[in-house]
């Protein structure tokens, strides 16, 4: 597998640095072309490769921006195309329409039985978690015979909204008898969802190398008894271990990216996402511990990293829950 990015991904990923660094606007990265970079051409967009996808969000989990592209382009606009609702996923790939997934209900992990219920185009239930909700044109909801599609501001539809620890927000999204348009079966999920999640390792792996340069730059200036403490051997040892972690979630993420479409693409999800959720724990514990005090203050720019990196490893199953399917993926 070739572990590189064409001319054409290379240069969306600086022009998407360099307008990071002027601005973290939505509208700005929308306007560059970021959303319809996450789409294939038969969705209306001029990319949606898994290197696409690993470009779009390495460059943003470097640059620490929080933005709507995971949850209402690679997901809702997945769904959406994937569902044959072609005009509306094209308006979220541009930015005129926001997409709200709500999959998950409350007192259930991960994966969980359904209890929304849809009866003669009418939604009722519970749904936690759904991020973007607050801001979102339209919803996706899951019930218990497939996808439907809400509007935001529908009758019944209530929302209580709240802040999410890496820097999102997301809502708890109660449906009473709402209006609602079924899309298709649940098995529409299962190209964006493993999207999603090489998109959310993606924005881990661009965190875990930001926060090494980080740590690496302060272990050369940060000095005891008259020397950098990185030239100190157990400190040198501690950093070459964790280099070759984020080596190893490296190398994880390419290959969920080259797999993307691939055979056996459940098996690479759960391995991807199983690593890099443990690699993004010990990345946030060690380069905290090697700052020492100051990588425990608010106000230093390591504190968000930590939280995006702990976020990274709870959304769509943690470390555990995606050891066990790699498990049983493999005894299938």
């Amino acid at each position: 597998m070739d572990f590189g990015f064409t001319e054409e991904q290379t240069m969306l990923g600086d022009s998407l640095a360099r307008t990071l660094e002027r601005s973290t606007d939505a509208a700005a990265l929308f306007e560059l072309g970021a959303g319809a970079a996450l789409m294939t051409e038969d969705a209306g967009g001029f990319g949606g490769t898994g290197p696409d996808i690993l470009m779009v969000f390495r460059t943003l989990g470097r640059a620490g921006t929080v933005t709507p592209l995971l949850n209402s382009v690679v997901l809702g606009a997945g769904i959406l195309s994937a569902a044959g609702e072609r005009d509306l996923a094209e308006a979220a790939a541009g930015g005129e329409a926001r997409i709200a997934v709500a999959l998950d209900e409350p007192g259930q992990r991960y994966e969980g039985t359904i209890a929304t219920t849809a009866t003669d185009g009418r939604l009722t239930g519970e749904k936690s978690m759904v991020q973007g909700a607050e801001d979102a044109t339209h919803l996706i909801v899951r019930a218990t015979d497939g996808l439907y599609l809400v509007k935001a501001g529908a009758e019944g539809l209530s929302l209580r909204s709240y802040a999410l620890m890496d820097g999102g927000r997301a809502a708890e999204v109660s449906l009473k008898d709402v209006s609602a348009r079924r899309i298709g079966d649940a098995d529409l999920l299962d190209r964006p969802l493993a999207a999603a999640i090489l998109a959310l390792c993606a924005d881990a792996l661009g965190v875990m190398e930001k926060a090494v340069d980080l740590t690496t730059d302060y272990l050369k200036t940060r000095k005891q008894f008259g020397r950098p403490i990185g030239s100190f051997q157990a400190i040198q040892h501690r950093m070459a271990d964790l280099l070759t972690e984020v080596e190893q979630a490296r190398s994880a993420v390419w290959n969920l990216a080259g797999n993307l479409d691939g055979p056996d693409r459940d098996r690479h999800v759960a391995a991807t996402k199983s690593l890099v959720g443990l690699t993004a724990r010990l990345v946030a514990e060690e380069t905290i511990q090697l700052h020492g005090g100051i990588g425990m203050t608010e106000e230093y720019e390591l504190a968000p990293m930590a939280r995006r990196l702990l976020a990274a490893d709870a959304r769509f199953g943690d470390s555990d829950h995606h050891l066990e399917r790699f498990i049983a993926v493999c005894a299938a």
